[in-house]
């Protein structure tokens, strides 16, 4: 059946032109645009982009907010075989140049959002880089040479309107590169092909239940796998897309009640913003509207799973587990589910970790032990997973035969009902006194303590322990931090903290004793994040060792 029997993600035209080409697709502010007229848009951008000489293999980087002509960006630089490579706006200037120096891109797309690095961008030569384009406005600012500098509508000039959708394809499938920073935050480039998104997208509208009729809010930024994904999973089904230039808990919930959301995705910090904005009112116009919500990006406590039902109580609300290398979700697990009868909360944070679901179809998953035990490295494998990192391998475990998996890097196990369950991350491991000891799973007791807010647990360096065990811990607002244990009527001690009760209360949880903190510190401000939304443990461990004077007074 030649080349067009492979996967593509601009499939999604022929669809958005025919039976939604007189319906509104995509709302952003005050513009709104037809499936006709948004097909339109890509075919012009793609004719533009063959003009200047750009095809099958070319690199195309795009720093932006939000907005519909984002979207069309990536499709047309997909349409013409090209490789997108989102960059994230909120990056310093470094990242960016760093995450350009991996992709080598031949074109960049910007707009007011990234002013504090592409300004100074002139200032560090890239070779590969011969075009800085406006993304909706034409500016010499960019490179100072106007001929470099494009407008939007400049290269939409020759739209061929209802032309054959004869798109390319890159080599080896190869459609985006997307970033992941780990804990490091360096960018590294993960190689993402159309097969890839393309059974991701189905994975979704099969199991969120996704359809033509839903509105979907844009909460993510487009330059990260969750937001990505998603966006392309309604294009698939040719739903609406509400487009806000970045998440704003206000903005995001006005947008709710005007255009009548029916779904959205979050990750804790976003929920825990809805949240917090709506403390002490009892409804609003959005209540009933919304129907689905996705969470990624770490899970919620079961605090914020009740609060989340409180303000969504008409939704379905899922959770998945997965990373930019695997092109997003892993597997998905109902947290609760208005149409059931009976349905209740599902508990998903227990001692042996945190319960993830069960995988999409398309995934296989496997743990890879020491045979001693059913916990181990989660590998996966299958046509989710990346093609590689760009400018490098791909990381794997080859378990037997030619068989290949890409390792996760997380540590977990399997139950006999198929779900997975999450133990921690393999590189976060602490090895103290000979034991190994998961930073996470530690977090998860202290977290369930009423009085504690947040904890990153890190490991320091010690000469008899190797690494010493240490809870850098967050309190609540009506919590006072005590220095030593004392004796007080039982309403009072609800609302003190000590190290003393700390481990005491992780003893009451039957943390094994090896794995308590041996010394907890009160942490008075916001965690260190990486761009991403990452708790970078490196800098909390680096605080914490500046501080192993006062530790060790303590001990």
């Amino acid at each position: 059946m030649g080349k067009f029997s492979e996967a593509h993600i601009c499939e999604c035209l022929s669809l958005l032109s025919t039976l939604r080409g007189n319906s509104v697709v995509t709302v952003t502010g005050n513009r709104r645009k037809t499936g006709k007229e948004f097909v339109e848009s890509v075919m012009g951008l793609s004719q533009g982009l063959l003009q200047l000489g750009l095809g099958s293999g070319d690199v195309i980087s795009i720093a932006a907010f939000n907005s519909e002509l984002y979207l069309e960006w990536l499709l047309a630089v997909a349409f013409v075989g090209a490789i997108a490579a989102p960059l994230n706006y909120r990056w310093s200037y470094e990242e960016a140049v760093l995450a350009m120096e991996v992709v080598r891109p031949v074109m960049l797309v910007t707009d007011e959002s990234c002013i504090p690095w592409y300004s100074k961008l002139q200032l560090h030569h890239i070779p590969s880089l011969r075009r800085h384009v406006s993304l909706d406005s034409p500016s010499s600012d960019f490179l100072r040479t106007s001929s470099n500098v494009l407008s939007t509508e400049t290269i939409k000039k020759d739209s061929v309107g209802d032309a054959q959708l004869n798109y390319s394809w890159a080599p080896e499938g190869v459609v985006m590169i997307c970033f992941t920073s780990g804990t490091s935050g360096r960018p590294k480039g993960v190689a993402i092909s159309h097969s890839a998104f393309i059974i991701q997208s189905l994975a979704k509208i099969a199991i969120v239940g996704y359809g033509e009729d839903d509105v979907y809010l844009h909460t993510a930024p487009l330059c990260h796998i969750g937001g990505l994904s998603s966006a392309l999973a309604m294009l698939m089904i040719g739903a609406r897309h509400v487009l806000i230039p970045k998440f704003e808990a206000k903005s995001a919930l006005e947008a709710i009640e005007q255009h009548k959301v029916t779904t959205l995705i979050t990750v804790p910090a976003m929920m825990a913003d809805f949240v917090i904005k709506f403390r002490g009112i009892e409804t609003w116009k959005g209540m009933e509207s919304v129907k689905k919500i996705l969470n990624g990006g770490g899970g919620l406590s079961s605090e914020l799973t009740k609060a989340a039902i409180k303000l969504f109580p008409q939704a379905k609300l899922l959770s998945a587990y997965g990373m930019t290398e695997t092109c997003s979700s892993l597997t998905f697990m109902t947290l609760y589910d208005p149409g059931i009868d009976g349905r209740k909360l599902q508990p998903v944070h227990q001692e042996r970790g945190i319960c993830v679901g069960k995988p999409a179809p398309h995934v296989e998953l496997r743990i890879s032990g020491d045979g001693s035990s059913h916990v181990g490295r989660i590998l996966t494998r299958g046509p989710h997973a990346m093609l590689r990192y760009w400018q490098g391998s791909l990381p794997n475990a080859s378990l037997s035969g030619d068989e290949v998996w890409l390792d996760t890097g997380d540590i977990g196990s399997i139950d006999d009902s198929g779900n997975v369950w999450l133990i921690g991350r393999a590189n976060g491991r602490i090895k103290s006194g000979g034991e190994n000891i998961y930073p996470e799973e530690v977090e998860r007791i202290l977290l369930q303590h009423p009085g504690v807010n947040g904890a990153v647990v890190v490991g320091i360096p010690d000469a008899r322990l190797t690494e010493m065990l240490v809870a850098c811990v967050q309190i609540r607002e009506d919590w006072q931090w005590i220095s030593t244990s004392v004796r007080h009527s039982v309403s009072k001690q609800m609302l003190q903290m000590s190290s003393e009760i700390l481990c005491q209360f992780c003893k009451e949880k039957n943390l094994t004793g090896f794995k308590i903190p041996k010394v907890f510190i009160l942490w008075k401000k916001p965690f260190p994040l990486t761009t991403t939304g990452k708790i970078r443990r490196d800098q909390v461990q680096g605080e914490a060792i500046s501080q192993r004077q006062y530790i060790i007074s303590n001990l």
